[in-house]
This record gives C-alpha cells, sequence and structure tokens, in this order.
C-alpha cells in the first residue's frame, strides 16, 4: 500500500471545479481512494508551513499511484494543478523501517 500526501497552494482558482469534478473519477479508475481533501487541517509541530489545502489518498501499489499520475485524461488537470499551484507531492510507501 502507498499514501500520496500533498501541500497545495492555489495562486489561481480557475482550475480547481475542473480538477476537483474529473480527478476522483480518475483516481478511482487507478484503484486510489481519496482519504482527505481538505482545508481543515493544523500544524502542531516543527517551523510553520502554513498551506491552504492537505490532500491524502491510499493506494494499493505504487504503480497504481504512479499511473494515475501519468494517465492521459489526468494529464491535463495535473499541468492546470501545478501552473495554478505551488504543490508538493510525496508518494510513501506504508512500512515502517524503523521496526
Amino acid at each position: 500500500m502507498y499514501y500520496s500526501v500533498l501541500d497545495v497552494n492555489p495562486s489561481t482558482d480557475t482550475w480547481v471545479n475542473a480538477y476537483v469534478a474529473e480527478s476522483g473519477k480518475i483516481v478511482a479508475k487507478h484503484g486510489g481512494k481519496y482519504l482527505a481533501r481538505t482545508a481543515s487541517h493544523e500544524q502542531i509541530e516543527g517551523d510553520d508551513q502554513p498551506t491552504a489545502l492537505r490532500i491524502i489518498l491510499e493506494w494499493p501499489s505504487k504503480e497504481h499511484a504512479l499511473n494515475f499520475m501519468k494517465d492521459p485524461e489526468y494529464l491535463p488537470h495535473l499541468k492546470a494543478r501545478t501552473e495554478g499551484s505551488v504543490s508538493h507531492h510525496f508518494l510513501i510507501e506504508a512500512k515502517d523501517d524503523l521496526a
């Protein structure tokens, strides 16, 4: 299992409605699901890193996540998001390397 964790700070909102309307269908097509898409979050540790939105997705595998990212249906939405925001996307394997 893998998780995508994003912080997104829109610089324009022109892309948001189309992105939200379409991305969920494409995520589901690749076996993923949104666990959180929210502006309701707070940082409780570390240097302040304000962000407008936090997004967490769950994927069955790394391949599912990467296939989503390169899906031709998703590419225009990815382009719109990256051009209309400052975003950071982390792909995290669900394992404990310190156990």
